[in-house]
């Protein structure tokens, strides 16, 4: 399973993305700063998780790729980690409609959290870990794996 989650994150390497949006490059450096931000700023291994694979749907569509992200992960990891995949954009797209629909949830603080990590993990001079690293560090959590 690690080994699909790993090929999930290698498949984002090369990726372009928009330079207006995404200065620092390709989704796979992006989202190795996401998830060192969320670990930086947080003690919640679901937010770890969703930090690094947000991105994933990237590899097969950008448009959708929230929604493609949550498929690819779905029986995989928790159902938490996958909500949060699906929804990253949520509160870009429809940030009202969403407050309203999530806002007395607890996952909703998550949310807004890994939005906040989205929009600051595009820095160029970034200095991120390996793939393999980020996976390892994900490991030692099992309930990160859906049951």
């Amino acid at each position: 399973m690690y080994d699909y989650l790993s090929s999930l994150l290698y498949d984002l390497d090369g990726v372009k993305q928009s330079p207006k949006y995404h200065p620092e490059g390709d989704a796979l450096f992006h989202s190795l700063q996401v998830f060192q931000l969320a670990r930086e700023a947080s003690d919640d291994p679901i937010l770890w998780a969703a930090a690094l694979f947000h991105d994933v749907g990237k590899a097969v569509d950008s448009k959708h790729h929230a929604r493609i992200g949550g498929e690819m992960l779905s029986g995989v990891l928790n159902p938490q980690v996958t909500w949060l995949v699906e929804h990253h954009l949520d509160l870009m797209h429809s940030p009202r409609k969403t407050r309203k629909k999530y806002g007395a949830q607890p996952r909703f603080a998550q949310l807004q959290k890994l939005r906040r990590f989205d929009v600051n993990g595009r820095d160029p001079a970034a200095q991120v870990i390996s793939v393999a690293a980020a996976i390892e560090s994900l490991q030692l959590h099992h309930d990160l794996i859906s049951a």
